[in-house]
């Protein structure tokens, strides 16, 4: 997992490897890094254990990684922020936020990255900085990959074209709410998944 950092100039950016599951050091990588105007959460994991069977470190990787990260790269980069009165923050949410996905915590922390952009939105939005999310569908990435064929064929009989999203497709999502749309856009939830609501 890594975090970039991207400079103007001749630099075109950074790589910082950092592991997302050490969340108490998070906020002294962000306060190292200087201003930052968009913060994109997308970091996740995912295991694919029975309901009835979750392993405890995978259930700890996952809250970590997925849930407990995010909320602290936003509380790291939001008084900064506040008080240039700038920046957008997304985070990648999944369509497993809005069922009772299969994935037990994996469903659990996307439902409350959403709660987390809400949150947040109502706090910064006075102060001119947008939060919001996209909630993917099935996206051909190496996540999509470990799902059994069963899953993968369950997605594809509800996605109204019949494929699999393609990352590019997320990422000019994340960029329009990024970089693009409207101060009034702000708290909102983009999806991103072509009728794909997995059951």
């Amino acid at each position: 997992m890594s975090l970039d950092k991207e400079f103007e100039g001749d630099v075109v950016g950074e790589r910082i490897d950092f592991d997302l599951r050490r969340t108490g050091e998070i906020a002294g990588i962000v306060n190292s890094m200087g201003d930052i105007d968009a913060l994109v959460n997308n970091a996740a994991v995912l295991f694919c254990d029975p309901v009835d069977a979750i392993a405890e470190e995978h259930r700890r990787e996952i809250l970590a990684v997925n849930l407990e990260a995010p909320a602290a790269l936003i509380a790291a980069v939001a008084p900064r922020m506040r008080e240039r009165r700038s920046g957008r923050i997304v985070n990648v949410s999944s369509v497993a936020a809005f069922t009772g996905h299969p994935d037990l915590w994996y469903g659990v922390t996307k439902a409350g990255l959403l709660n987390l952009t809400k949150a947040w939105a109502r706090a910064l939005g006075p102060h001119g900085v947008l939060v919001n999310a996209v909630a993917p569908g099935p996206t051909k990435t190496r996540m999509y990959d470990q799902l059994p064929q069963s899953r993968r064929d369950d997605t594809m009989r509800s996605v109204y074209s019949g494929r699999v999203c393609e990352p590019e497709e997320v990422a000019a999502a994340i960029l329009w709410l990024g970089i693009a749309c409207p101060e009034y856009v702000n708290g909102t939830t983009l999806d991103v998944n072509n009728g794909s609501y997995p059951r």
